[in-house]
């Protein structure tokens, strides 16, 4: 009863809400209610889009390094539990200096919103694409098989290289992308940091050879025997079998793993 009165005395006039009114005017997509309807349905919407807003990189719209970090540590730990394979992929914008250098930091900030655009139009809804920082992005693609991961990865590469940027009246320039990426072990619990350095590495090596390439450090498949499985993971096998993977024995009596969902 008292948060009830209480919120109910609630002047707007006494909140100091410029400055957050303002910050979301700039996106179009945030409409507020009238806050003479009801002032707490009013503030509660600048409250929720404050939050989104938190979590979006402001010059491309993609997530950012914030949010990123967030949901690769949950993802992490949906691989640990379920054993589905998840891809992490890094990118990186090549000869980005010599956009800088010939035609301004505009130009430069043209290019990132371009690629941007098209990252997100190669991936899944479910798959996470953020701007890592400065003309470098990532993605997290959960339940990708190995079979696919080097598929998507050389998709968004051509798609990339396939753009024509206008950054100046009767101007346009093509970019290509090096790519590095990397799987989630398997069933272990790692962390954030350890699943960047892989994928990183691999970029790394993309660059080394020549740039817009794809190179991916592949999941080798672990294989648990029934006995263990069952030491592991026998408890979670009494509750709901709905994230349970499919299981094929092969002829060692070893038992290996299959998504049971496939990209799509």
């Amino acid at each position: 009863m008292a948060s009830t009165t209480a919120s109910s005395v609630i002047d707007l006039r006494d909140l100091r809400l410029d400055e957050a009114r303002a910050l979301l005017e700039h996106d179009p997509t945030n409409s507020l209610p009238d806050p003479q309807d009801s002032p707490t349905a009013y503030l509660q919407c600048i409250i929720g889009n404050l939050c989104e807003l938190s979590l979006k990189d402001p010059l491309t719209g993609l997530a950012n390094r914030r949010h990123f970090r967030s949901v690769l540590s949950r993802e992490i730990d949906t691989v640990a539990r379920s054993g589905e394979s998840a891809l992490l992929l890094m990118l990186d914008i090549d000869h980005f200096k010599k956009i800088n250098d010939s035609y301004g930091h505009l130009a430069g900030d043209q290019v990132i919103q371009a690629i941007a655009r098209c990252l997100a139009t190669c991936v899944r809804p479910m798959d996470t694409v953020a701007r890592y920082g400065g003309e470098e992005f990532a993605a997290i693609l959960p339940n990708c098989p190995a079979s696919f991961g080097q598929i998507v990865a050389e998709r968004i590469r051509e798609t990339v290289g396939a753009l024509c940027i206008s950054v100046a009246p009767l101007v346009s320039v093509q970019v290509t992308v090096s790519i590095g990426g990397a799987y989630a072990p398997e069933w272990v619990r790692s962390t954030a940091a350890l699943w960047t350095d892989r994928a990183d590495i691999q970029l790394y090596r993309a660059k080394s050879e020549g740039r817009n390439r794809v190179c991916i450090d592949q999941q080798p498949e672990i294989a648990v025997s029934a006995e263990e499985k069952s030491m592991l993971f026998g408890h979670l096998l009494m509750g709901d079998p709905a994230w349970i993977e499919s299981v094929s024995s092969d002829p060692s009596g070893a038992e290996t793993g299959s998504a049971m969902n496939r990209f799509n």
